[in-house]
């Protein structure tokens, strides 16, 4: 004959393999139940979990109808809220033996009579911590209480049950690490790889969105990375509510992915944009911080542009990239010719990497002349590449690739320890040799070492600083936001340096950037000069340029002069320097040797005096 033990000890061994299987909570605790009911055939098994905010959620009755099972879906636990919620609520078993009179079912009592049950035994399941997590329950259709089996039968089935919960809520939380991001709570990018082959696979119409946060790095840098965490959580929620019908993922770093259901046209998906663009914007308040979030946007259909999950990526990101170079804040929607130029640029960054590697970027130098003299009073360093079959290719021709920051930083370090070996063989040579001028980018201020970088090379060669010119364009001004690139520059004039604006005239609000940024040298550009005596509105600006540079005391040279016409007018208007064609090409570093040999200005001038001081 079979004991009671052995039969107990029968159901902890099927309970325990099926949890070891992996079969999923909701079979184990049904297979439990119907256990319990066959080992204590005058009783009805249902087992309710309790969620973190204290609501109850059937996981199983096997013998009790779906409507009372549904009944309960939702219900708070609470005294008075029949045998289950009450015993969860006070962490304790409840007996009730006559339901019909027991005031803890007065709100319940319509569930039970129509099924004949007459009493219930709750006890409450704790996880390793002592919260309840789930309630094991015993109806019955008399009038009593449970027996000396019924308890045995009820400690051993909340044992298995507070190890079956504990095993699922470990799977759930490896599941969550695994497909959901910590920061944010959306799905991280292996799950959103998931999503993108699930959605493919249906073949019906959707959109894939890339989102980058604008300017997290300077966020992280300047207020700290507990900002820049609730800038991108901000992001997310904001992204993630902004539209039914959207899936949003973090893909890591500041970059995100939203899939777009049911998405069918280009306008469809550019509405989807929009929106997420309208719905991030709103100052973001931490403390005392206060953040405004921005992000951009490229954007791809399934369909037209690609049917798999590598194409549909690729040509997103190849949008992405672009709006960042072209429209960041904004959105873009890929077309073919992006994966043209983008290949191309990336071939072009791969030739300027090895150029790099064998030593291949090397300067030339354009002469800055006195325009009624032609002497130089010093010279512009212009990045150029010899290819291996020998020919010089112009910055013009491998330009694209400088949008790397990898990139433009490497070789800025490149040009400056070529730079820094010239002068100091000019110095040694005994040319009056006054200043060169060298081009930075973005890339160059990211990392924050431009100072050392510069004082480090210059120290080593030793070559003073005051040979020094950086050069730097009103869109390098402003890609780091108002205070990166000006506070680097203000350092780098304590130093010793000079810097120009170059360019001047063809961004936006160049007067009022004359009034915040630390610039001593204005270069006009070239689009300027080439109208002069052409179209009287760019003599105009020009006169009123060079009148403005003289009242603030600042330096100007006129850039792109290629006609004797064009530096007559300039000198008429009063520009003494500028730099052109009519002069010079950039030149190697041996042509340009001899013509600061023939041509350069004494430093007893007093135009060069102004030029330097």
């Amino acid at each position: 004959m079979v004991t009671d033990s052995a039969l107990l000890l029968q159901l902890q061994t099927d309970v325990l393999e099926a949890v070891a299987c992996g079969e999923p909570l909701v079979v184990v605790a049904d297979l439990l139940c119907r256990r319990a009911q066959a080992l204590a055939p005058g009783a009805i098994c249902s087992i309710l979990t309790v969620d973190a905010e204290g609501i109850l959620h059937p996981l199983a009755a096997p013998s009790l109808p779906l409507s009372y099972s549904s009944a309960l879906e939702g219900v708070a636990i609470g005294p008075g809220v029949g045998s289950c919620g009450t015993a969860a609520f006070r962490n304790e078993a409840v007996i009730v033996t006559d339901i019909a009179t027991d005031p803890l079912w007065d709100g319940y009592r319509a569930l039970t009579e129509p099924l004949g049950l007459r009493a219930c035994w709750s006890s409450p399941i704790c996880d390793h911590v002592g919260k309840v997590v789930a309630t094991f329950a015993f109806y019955y259709r008399t009038n009593r209480g449970p027996d000396a089996l019924e308890h045995s039968i009820v400690q051993t089935c909340v044992h298995l049950c507070t190890i079956a919960i504990a095993h699922d809520q470990a799977n759930q939380r490896n599941h969550r690490l695994a497909y959901f991001d910590a920061l944010t709570g959306l799905p991280n990018r292996g799950h959103f790889n998931e999503l993108l082959s699930r959605a493919i696979h249906m073949d019906e119409p959707f959109g894939l969105l890339l989102v980058d946060i604008d300017h997290l790095k300077l966020v992280n840098d300047t207020v700290g990375h507990v900002f820049g965490d609730m800038l991108i959580r901000t992001v997310a929620e904001r992204i993630a509510g902004c539209h039914t019908g959207l899936t949003a993922c973090r893909l890591g770093g500041d970059e995100f992915a939203v899939l777009v259901a049911d998405c069918h046209s280009d306008d469809a998906l550019k509405d989807a944009a929009t929106r997420m663009l309208g719905a991030v914007r709103g100052l973001i308040e931490v403390g005392d911080q206060t953040i405004d979030p921005h992000i951009t946007i490229g954007g791809a259909l399934y369909g037209p542009d690609g049917v798999d999950e590598a194409s549909l990526s690729q040509n997103a990101d190849f949008a992405l990239y672009h709006a960042k170079e072209t429209r960041r804040g904004g959105y873009v929607r890929f077309v073919p010719g992006l994966r043209t130029s983008m290949l191309e640029r990336a071939t072009m960054v791969r030739n300027v990497d090895q150029a790099m590697g064998e030593g291949r970027i090397l300067p030339h130098y354009q002469p800055i002349v006195r325009l009624d003299t032609a002497e130089v009073v010093g010279i512009e360093a212009l990045a150029r590449m010899r290819l291996p079959d020998g020919r010089i290719a112009s910055a013009g021709e491998f330009h694209a690739a400088l949008a790397d920051p990898r990139i433009a930083w490497q070789l800025t370090g490149q040009m400056l320890t070529r730079i820094a070996a010239d002068i100091r063989h000019w110095l040694d040579m005994g040319i009056p040799f006054q200043h060169v001028g060298i081009n930075v980018t973005t890339g160059d201020f990211q990392r924050g070492d431009l100072e050392s970088r510069i004082v480090d090379t210059f120290g080593r060669a030793g070559v003073p600083l005051k040979h020094l010119i950086l050069e730097v364009n009103e869109s390098v001004y402003m890609a780091g936001g108002d205070q990166m690139v000006p506070k680097a520059v203000s350092a780098l004039r304590q130093r010793g340096l000079r810097v120009a604006l170059d360019d001047f005239g063809t961004g936006f609000a160049s007067l009022t950037h004359l009034l915040s940024f630390p610039v001593d040298i204005i270069k006009i550009d070239r689009s300027f000069v080439a109208r002069l005596g052409i179209d009287r509105a760019s003599d105009v600006v020009v006169g009123s340029l060079i009148d403005i540079a003289r009242k603030l005391d600042m330096r100007l040279v006129a850039e792109g002069i290629e006609t004797t016409a064009q530096a007559s007018m300039l000198c008429e208007l009063g520009c003494t320097m500028g730099q052109g064609y009519l002069f010079s090409r950039a030149c190697s570093f041996e042509d340009t040797t001899q013509l600061l040999t023939l041509f350069a200005q004494t430093t007893d001038d007093p135009v060069l005096e102004r030029y330097s001081a």
